[in-house]
């Protein structure tokens, strides 16, 4: 019968900290030495706001985002327009448009993308939700704010075709966002001018 190898405990974090998005073999390294020399109150102050997150945090049955109440904070306030809506890809990519601090609408997250080559389709994410919301609330515009990839453009694409028949203006951010780049990456002063440039999308066949 094999032996179970026992990972070492200092083997054990570098991996589980590897795990994280954008941490690599020597960035866990140091990140792990440096939990090390943390105190013990501190590493427990981490351990606390990493469990209290996870345990707190939902998702607002509105927009689909991550909050720690139901509905966010922005879809409760009145004073965000609230027939201007941002689509996006995922919960993330919220954040650089509250950090340029020029958007005052809503936004509704999608939670992944249309796309035929991984045989993802709109049932799949939340599109019916964001449909819904279009005719509940007589929303006058859609910006659509998928990343600049071939899944990204296939959303928006798809997002304007089945938007059209409510006579509504559906846009899209230009595309100061690096074609193939993600907005999690994108400095504010770069996604103010995608928001402020963004262009309506026309459909194959449409009048401009």
């Amino acid at each position: 019968m094999a032996r179970v190898r026992k990972i070492p405990v200092m083997e054990r974090l570098c991996e589980e900290l590897r795990n994280l998005p954008g941490v690599g073999t020597k960035s866990s390294v140091r990140i792990a030495f440096h939990i090390l020399d943390m105190d013990d109150e501190r590493v427990q102050s981490l351990v606390n706001a990493i469990l209290d997150a996870k345990a707190v945090m939902k998702f607002c049955d509105q927009c689909f985002n991550f909050s720690d109440s139901n509905p966010c904070s922005i879809c409760a306030s009145p004073e965000r327009d609230h027939k201007t809506i941002c689509v996006v890809e995922q919960p993330r990519d919220i954040m650089p448009f509250e950090q340029m601090e020029d958007y005052h609408g809503v936004y509704h997250v999608l939670h992944g993308t249309i796309s035929p080559l991984r045989g993802a389709s709109s049932d799949q994410i939340k599109f019916a939700e964001l449909i819904s919301r279009v005719v509940k609330d007589d929303v006058q515009e859609v910006i659509v704010a998928t990343n600049s990839n071939v899944d990204g453009e296939a959303t928006a694409l798809y997002i304007a075709k089945i938007l059209q028949p409510f006579n509504i203006r559906v846009t899209r951010i230009a595309h100061g966002i690096p074609v193939g780049g993600e907005l999690e990456h994108a400095d504010s002063n770069t996604l103010s001018k995608a928001m402020e440039n963004r262009r309506e999308i026309v459909l194959s066949g449409s009048e401009e």
